[in-house]
Order: structure tokens, then C-alpha cells, then sequence
């Protein structure tokens, strides 16, 4: 059944496909036509040196002012006046940090009369850790990061955050552009050993993934492919939309219909990106522990050669202790030889030579096992299930839930067809609330898990209370049962008995291992002498791997992992081909890989030593992006960095530099700012002190009648945008008036609602039940864990994007719904309360309105406000009063 659905889908992702190719294929212009065919040719042309315009100004402008007043002049307009200096403060706060000046942060500034007062208050900004998490959050939104899957699973990506912690610390680095760009798409190659640089390929993983397909559906069959080239699609669109404004993946069914984009050249970016899937992988900054970590394994890789290491006088003396402790513990344990496996699901399994049971096929929802076999002869005292590793399993297993974990919530044991009593079960992990005792409680709802250490082997032991002697072979039956959890069943397991006094002492050697460790070192062969050795190296090797703290994870892209049921490595880049029409079914000439043939100067297609090393193909296309004469590259990012400090870019249309979208309203400036900016080494903290020491960014915002007429749209800037808050900057602000703010920096994104335990599904999460006084609620939101298709629901009125999609500039709306989620959302109303209990350490009611208005305005209260809301304080309270104020336009927009 579950596979059936699985097909239907993909059919249905098939058919999509192939309808957006149809619906793109109407009439168009010819991607080769002339340069008078294609008015939007300006963003291919060439940067050249450009002369600043001269001013007849009084006073001195900047380049960028110079470029703004000859398009003004122009037109007949000019500039607005400065806007007052405390408008100018709030202004660049929120557009650099994204949280508003304190009173005593605005009381300096004011009382600062140097010329150097806007030029100290800037670099204060630019250095301050806050700077990054700021520029983060926008970054965020155009590459379309969250922390889960997506499409109808949204299973959760437990190790997203990595990325976003290396971007916040990227930014305030200052890292220059191009290796900016160099790590997002590479970072694994130019810089393997460096885990922040891996960490920085999170950018190709942060879009959507389609679980279902991915995992689902078996390796090699149409519907898999259709899933891979709709993976390798995200990757290639974020790349391009982001880095060079192009809108390439209209070209996956045809010829681009109004840019220069040929088809091959979309299937030379497929190309690229065809050894890599999104994966978690390791990701540790400890160097101490990555050193470590490398040198056991350097270890384990030579013992497992044939190599061995001579033993010192120490090494030997805890050798010869280990093989005394080994006697002591020695339990001898009979591999139970299976008969025959069955599944109350009907499932398939294949007995392996080590008489270890391995499941094929989809997990189902819950199953249970039952394995017969024969007993010898001679007393039985217990049974040894373990639960083993396979690279066929999600993370390596044991389980078959897609993070490789398994729940056993019953298990029976049947000798000569009587139920024999279990007396006490150990375990060689147990798990607060999942302890193996709790496996054979006879409770459905309770269960023995193991988690987090997936890829590992694990055992349990289940001791009898009736002890019996044997007289001759019987029958073994052992039924085991997962009905607890979602999927979370064995993938593959071992069983063994013993009559052994105390089977709860499990070492799992062989009996010629006690015979040698039985014997003293001089009566042992060199033959015998080189396997203790061996078996200890390993085993103490073993020991501390296991004492270093587990590797953390990234969630970002790679060709070599573990298996996860159908989702395999590719190894190595996997076939990739020009398709007819965009149809998996009509594969054409084989995909080169490279990158757009429109770009001059640069070629567009890669020479590489060879087509199976991955990295090489996703190193070329970095290059390619940085290069120098990649005007698409450095246009694009001036643009964007101008958009979010101005609300509108020197090109409407961020993503899209084509025939499609806009034309720049100041050709000459954005040329002039992608020069500097690729000249001087790629210093994003450079382009902002330009742009915000500007004359044009500290114009006023009011309107002007004369102005208005002219260039309504205020396309041509002859004033300051006013713009909105956005919904990170609003709650990160009524956190910061309240003194909540937690500044703590990284880590695990804050999860601000519950799930149910244990299930990580959507329909379990709940926002409106989580206490709004946890700490949590309290971190800046660039830290928040963030859902696709379960999203916040104050976040979400107040203009955050869907996550799904590539959001290069948020829509800007003023909605009823807006104002009733700030007066009423019980995030809100605790942190009103919050707010006015700190302006109640004020003893007059007059200053704790002003200071309610120099926190909230960046001004103080004038008298006739003081009154008004001192009315309304006596009527509904000060906390109301706060509410009323942080609801309101000057508080929620920059002005």
C-alpha cells in the first residue's frame, strides 16, 4: 500500500514537471537574436571605469550621492533634506543589527556634536556581533532555509543550524565575497579539514527535500531519477537565482523564452551537482578532539591492514590485565541457527552466514518477527539479542526508521513450545524512558529504543527465572514485536543463547580468544600472542573513540555517506543527460558540466582532469561564479545589499537580471558600486558604511508635493523609503525593550513550540500552547527553529516568507490581522507585561512614559502624549499602555 501511494506521487512530481515545461513553451523570442531583441542585455555587458559625475553641490558628496543627484537633476528633482539624527540612529540600527538604539545609546549620539559622530556610531554597528545575525536573516530568506524537509513528511533537520552559525560568522568576519561564495559551493574541497568550511555547504542543502521519493523508492527506477533531477534542480536554482540573478531553471524543458539561456547549459549545471545528495555529515570545530579522532581512526584503519604496532612495557602490562578481566567476564555464547523467519506484515527478510536476520523492503508501521530455531543440548539461562549495523539501513541501522532508530516493545521466548519467564533484562545502552526493562512490561506504549547511536551495534540480554536442563535438542521460538513508534522497527538482528550462571556479563569473544587469554604470556605461540594484541588494540582503540563526545553533524551535502534505506551515495557523479522536452524518458547527448555560455569572457563549459572526481565539478563552477568578468556575480550582490538598506534594489527584481525583470533605475551607480566592491576585496562592511554614510540614506522620508509628481514611486530616490519592520526585527525588539533579549550566539535553533514526544510530525506541533515565559522565547529570532509547512503563526502574519520558496525581497503588507496577532498573540501580551514591569522601577508616571517612548520612538514623549497615555494607564494599566504603543506605526516602521 505504502509503496503504491509512493509510486502515485512520483507520477504526479512526473507529471508536474512536465506540465511546467508546457506551460513556459508558447511563443518567444529566439534566445540568439540580436541585442535589439533583447533590451535586458545590460546586465551581460561588460563593467567598465566609470567617471563620477561632478557635483555643482554645495559641500562635498559622496560617489554614490553624485551618481543619485545627476539622475535627480535629470528629472528635475533633488535631494530631501538630512532627517533628524535621531531618526537617522533608529534608521541604521535596525537596518545594521536589526534592533533599536537604547536610551543611552541615543543620549550619546545626540550629545556627540564631532564630524566623526556618524562615522563612530557606523563601525560600532559593522564590529558588533549582532551585525551578522542581522545580515544572516536575510541571506536566509534567499536561499530558503529551515530546519525541516518539506513536502509532506517535513521531517525534521536536526543539524541545519551549523550553516547558519558559519554565515553569521562569516558576516562578521567580513570574509571576503568571493570566498563567500567559494565555500557555499565548495567549501568541502577548497578546505576539507576546516569543519566550518563544510559546514558551509549547507547552502546547497537548505532548500526543500522530498523524504518520501528520495528514500522510498528504489534505486535505479524512473520515478528515482525524476527525485534526482528535482534535487540537483533546487541546488542548480538556488546557486544561480542567488549569486548571479539569473533564472536558468526556466530553461529545464526548452530554450529560455527571453534570456540567452540555451537548455544545455541548464543540464551543465545538473551536471555539476551530480555526485552530491543533502546529507547530514560530520562536522566538529574541537580541533583537539578532530585530531584525536583522526589519529584512533588513522589506528583502526592499520590494525585492520594487518599491521600492528609494537607494545611497550606499559601497553603490555594493561594487556596481560585486560586478559584477566576477559576470563572473568567471559560468557560463552551459541549463535542460535534459524529454522525460518516470519512477518506479521508479510515482509521479507534474507538470513545472512553469521545467522543474522536482515529486513528487505519499506518499513511498515509496526511488525513483529518470529524466528524459530534449535536448541542443543545442555542447560539454557538466557537469550542475547543484538541488533547490528548495515549499510542497507537509514543511518547504518539497527532500525528501519529513517534515522536508524527501532523501538522493541515485546519479546517472547518459546522452548519446546512453553513460554519461559523472563526474570530481568540488561542492556548495553539504555536511554532515560527507554530502558530494554521496559520491552517486556506488556505495555503497548512503552518500549526499548535506541537513540542516538545509530550505526552502532547493540545488545540486550534477557535472563530466564527457571533455569532448565536439557536432556536433548528442542525447539526455540522468539517472537519479538515493535508496536510503539512510527516505523521504528529492527532492520537486522542476531540471536544467541547460553547456560552460562550469569549472562548478564556479555563480552562477545570467541572460545579460542579464552584459551589464549587463559595461557601465560610465555606459554602463548607469536601467532597466538599477535591476535591478543590485535583483539586489545582494537578493543582499547575502540574505548576511546568511544570516550570522545559523539561528532556533531551538519546538514549539508556530499557523495559519500551511509545508506538510509533507498537513499544511496552517488560515489561518484551520477550520469546526467540532456532530456527532450525535460522528460526523464527522452535522455539526449550526455551533460557537460558548466555553467551559462552567455556570461562573455568566461568559458562556460569546464575542463576538468576528471569527470568522476565531484569536487573538481562544483570547485570549476565557484571559480566560475568569483571570476572577475562574471558581471553577474557582482551586480547582483550590490543590488541586494542596496535593496535591503532602501527597500527597493537599484534593480526591482533581485532574482532575475533578465529580459523579465526590471531595467536599473542607476546604471552608471550600480556598475560603479560592483567595481569597487569586486576591486577592493569583496568587503560587504565597506559597501554598508558607503551606503549608509550617504547623503541619499539620510535624506528625510516625508513627502513632497512637488517631488510626488514627478517620480511617484520615488524610484529615482529624491527621499528615504520608509519601510516596515520586519517580523525578526519586531520581536527581537519587544524583547530587547523588556531586558529578555538573550544575546547567547549558535547552537541548536530554539524551538518555540511543542511536539508530542516522540513524533516528529507536523500536525504535532504546537505554537500556541508554549509558554511564552521559557527560555527559548528569548533568543533572537535568526536562532528560531523554523518549519516549511507548519510555520509560526505570529512570525507568519507579521510578513515572514514561506520557507519553500526563494525569497529575495519579502512582500510588504499592512494587514487588520497584523494588529489583532500584536494585541492579542500571548507572546505579546507576557512581554507588555514584562516591559512595563521594568519602567515601574521609575517611581513618576511621566518618566515611565518617556522612557516608554525614547525605547519604542528612539524620542521622547511630548506633553500632550503624556497625558493621553497617562489617561489610558489609569484606565487599563501600563502593561495595556505598552501594548497599545508597540501596536503602533512610528514603534513598527523606519522612518
Amino acid at each position: 500500500m505504502v509503496r503504491k501511494v509512493i509510486s502515485k506521487m512520483t507520477r504526479f512530481a512526473a507529471i508536474l514537471w512536465i506540465l511546467v515545461g508546457l506551460a513556459c513553451s508558447g511563443e518567444g523570442l529566439d534566445v540568439h537574436g540580436s541585442e535589439s531583441q533583447r533590451p535586458n542585455s545590460w546586465s551581460l555587458a561588460p563593467l567598465s571605469a566609470l567617471e563620477i559625475p561632478v557635483s555643482s553641490s554645495s559641500g562635498s558628496l559622496s560617489p554614490i550621492d553624485a551618481f543619485i543627484e545627476r539622475q535627480l537633476k535629470e528629472s528635475r528633482l533633488s535631494f530631501s533634506p538630512a532627517a533628524e539624527r535621531r531618526v537617522w540612529l533608529r534608521r541604521v540600527y535596525y537596518d545594521l543589527i536589526g534592533l533599536p538604539p537604547t536610551p543611552e545609546e541615543l543620549a550619546a549620539f545626540l550629545s556627540d556634536t564631532s564630524p566623526q559622530a556618524f562615522e563612530r556610531v557606523v563601525e560600532t554597528l559593522l564590529n558588533s556581533p549582532r551585525y551578522g545575525e542581522r545580515w544572516a536573516r536575510h541571506w536566509m530568506d534567499a536561499v530558503r532555509y529551515a530546519e525541516t524537509h518539506g513536502h509532506d513528511e517535513d521531517g525534521i533537520r536536526e543539524n541545519a543550524w551549523p550553516y547558519r552559525d558559519w554565515l553569521i560568522k562569516s558576516l562578521n568576519d567580513d570574509l571576503p565575497y568571493a570566498d563567500f561564495v567559494r565555500l557555499q559551493v565548495a567549501g568541502d574541497v577548497y578546505d576539507p579539514q576546516n569543519p566550518w568550511s563544510v559546514a558551509a555547504t549547507g547552502f546547497l542543502s537548505c532548500g526543500p527535500w522530498d523524504q518520501s521519493s528520495q528514500m522510498g523508492i528504489q534505486d535505479g527506477t524512473l520515478d528515482k531519477k525524476i527525485a534526482q533531477y528535482l534535487d540537483r534542480d533546487d541546488m542548480l536554482s538556488v546557486t544561480m537565482s542567488t549569486f548571479t540573478s539569473t533564472t536558468v531553471h526556466c530553461a529545464r524543458c526548452h530554450d529560455h523564452k527571453f534570456d540567452p539561456i540555451p537548455t544545455e547549459d541548464y543540464y551543465a549545471l545538473q551536471a555539476v551537482f551530480a555526485g552530491v545528495d543533502k546529507v547530514d555529515r560530520p562536522f566538529e570545530v574541537d580541533q583537539e578532539i578532530i585530531r584525536e579522532r583522526r589519529r584512533l581512526k588513522e589506528v583502526r584503519r592499520a590494525l585492520a591492514s594487518g599491521m600492528l604496532p609494537e607494545l611497550d612495557s606499559g601497553m603490555h602490562q594493561a594487556m596481560e590485565a585486560w586478559s584477566v578481566e576477559l576470563l572473568q567476564n567471559a560468557v560463552p555464547w551459541r549463535t542460535l541457527e534459524i529454522n525460518d523467519v516470519d512477518s506479521s506484515e508479510g515482509g521479507q527478510f534474507e538470513i545472512l552466514e553469521d545467522q543474522s536476520v536482515r529486513a528487505l523492503g519499506l518499513a511498515p508501521e509496526k511488525d513483529t518477527y518470529f524466528v524459530r530455531g534449535q536448541l542443543g543440548p545442555g542447560r539454557v539461562s538466557g537469550v542475547r539479542l543484538q541488533v547490528l549495523p548495515d549499510s542497507s539501513l537509514p543511518a547504518r541501522g539497527p532500525g528501519r526508521s529513517e534515522n536508524g532508530n527501532f523501538h522493541l516493545s515485546e519479546i517472547e521466548i518459546r522452548i519446546g513450545g512453553k513460554t519461559v519467564e523472563i526474570e530481568s533484562a540488561v542492556a548495553d545502552f539504555d536511554q532515560t524512558g527507554w530502558e530494554v526493562r521496559r520491552a517486556v512490561d506488556d505495555e503497548e506504549d512503552t518500549a526499548w529504543g535506541v537513540h542516538p547511536e545509530e550505526g552502532r551495534p547493540h545488545r540486550a540480554v534477557f535472563i530466564f527465572k527457571d533455569v532448565r536442563k536439557l536432556s536433548h535438542a528442542e525447539p526455540i521460538e522468539v517472537t519479538l514485536s515493535q508496536s510503539h513508534g512510527r516505523q521504528h522497527v529492527i532492520g537486522r538482528f542476531r540471536l544467541a543463547f547460553t547456560g552460562h550462571e550469569a549472562p548478564g556479563s556479555d563480552v562477545q569473544y570467541t572460545d579460542e580468544l579464552y584459551a589464549i587469554a587463559a595461557s601465560s604470556s610465555s606459554d602463548r605461540s607469536a601467532s597466538e600472542q599477535e591476535l591478543l594484541a590485535r583483539l586489545f588494540l582494537k578493543e582499547e582503540n575502540q574505548r576511546e573513540l568511544n570516550a570522545l563526545p559523539a561528532p556533531r553533524m551538519v546538514y549539508a551535502i556530499s557523495g559519500d555517506f551511509d545508506a538510509r534505506g533507498n537513499f544511496k551515495p552517488a560515489k561518484e557523479p551520477r550520469p546526467v543527460h540532456v532530456l527532450g522536452r525535460g522528460n526523464v524518458r527522452n535522455p539526449l547527448e550526455p551533460a557537460h558540466p558548466g555553467a551559462l555560455s552567455c556570461v562573455p569572457e568566461i568559458a562556460s563549459r569546464f575542463e576538468l582532469e576528471s569527470l568522476k572526481d565531484e569536487g573538481s565539478r562544483r570547485k570549476a563552477l565557484a571559480e566560475w561564479l568569483v571570476d572577475p568578468e562574471n558581471v553577474l556575480t557582482w551586480r547582483s550582490i550590490v543590488n541586494r545589499v542596496w535593496y535591503h538598506h532602501f527597500g527597493r534594489g537599484l534593480v526591482a527584481t533581485l532574482n532575475d537580471f533578465g529580459q523579465m525583470g526590471e531595467t536599473p533605475t542607476h546604471p552608471g551607480l550600480l556598475d560603479w558600486l560592483a567595481m569597487k566592491f569586486r576591486d577592493g576585496g569583496g568587503s560587504l562592511k565597506w559597501l554598508h558604511r558607503e551606503i549608509v554614510l550617504s547623503r541619499t540614506y539620510r535624506q528625510s522620508s516625508r513627502d513632497r508635493q512637488s517631488a510626488l509628481a514627478l517620480d511617484p514611486g520615488n524610484r529615482l530616490l529624491w527621499r528615504m523609503n520608509p519601510r516596515p519592520l520586519d517580523a525578526e526585527s519586531i520581536r527581537d525588539s519587544v524583547l530587547s525593550l523588556s531586558g529578555m533579549l538573550d544575546f547567547s550566539m549558535g547552537g541548536p535553533s530554539a524551538q518555540q513550540f511543542h511536539t508530542s514526544k516522540g513524533v516528529h510530525v507536523t500536525p504535532n506541533v504546537d505554537y500556541d500552547g508554549f509558554d511564552p515565559d521559557l527560555e527559548p522565547n528569548f533568543r533572537r529570532a535568526v536562532y528560531r527553529f523554523v518549519f516549511r509547512t507548519v510555520p509560526d503563526p505570529l512570525m507568519q502574519t507579521l510578513g515572514c516568507p514561506d520557507a519553500s520558496q526563494l525569497t529575495a525581497q519579502r512582500e510588504t503588507s499592512t494587514t487588520p490581522l497584523q494588529a489583532l496577532a500584536l494585541l492579542n498573540n500571548r507572546f505579546m501580551i507576557r512581554q507588555s507585561e514584562h516591559v512595563a514591569a521594568s519602567l515601574s522601577r521609575f517611581p513618576k508616571r511621566r518618566e515611565q512614559i518617556d522612557q516608554l517612548f525614547l525605547r519604542t520612538y528612539g524620542r521622547s514623549a511630548t506633553d500632550l502624549e503624556v497625558e493621553s497615555v497617562g489617561r489610558y494607564v489609569e484606565q487599563h494599566g501600563l502593561a495595556n499602555a505598552c501594548r497599545v504603543i508597540m501596536n503602533s506605526s512610528e514603534f513598527l516602521y523606519i522612518q
